[in-house]
């Protein structure tokens, strides 16, 4: 089993900077992918960055030049780092592995963009 325990949501202004933390424990295989989905409100969950064990990425166009992913192998961790925040990225996002054949969600975040 693997669990997933993110931090680092919150409110901050139109423009700011939020960094999102996911710590990963358990059996965890070096072989996998970390992601980060969001869900707004009355909408699908979507994929906004992925990043694997090897440390290649892929981002949403919606996040691509203003979001980071990134990891610590060692520590099991994967952030994302949010600069240039619009309100359109308030959500709630949750941390993912995937390591075959089985895919862990975390509890989510709450990231909210208003002034």
């Amino acid at each position: 089993q693997v669990q997933l325990a993110e931090s680092g949501g919150g409110l901050v202004q139109p423009g700011g900077s939020l960094r999102l933390s996911c710590a990963a424990s358990g059996r965890i295989f070096s072989n996998n992918a970390m992601s980060w989905y969001r869900q707004a409100p009355g909408k699908e969950r979507e994929l906004a960055a992925t990043i694997t064990s090897g440390g290649s990425t892929d981002y949403a166009d919606s996040v691509k030049g203003r979001f980071t992913i990134s990891r610590d192998n060692a520590k099991n961790t994967v952030y994302l780092q949010m600069d240039s925040l619009k309100p359109e990225d308030t959500a709630v996002y949750y941390c993912s592995l995937s390591q075959s054949p089985e895919l862990y969600w975390g509890q989510g975040t709450q990231v909210t963009v208003s002034s």
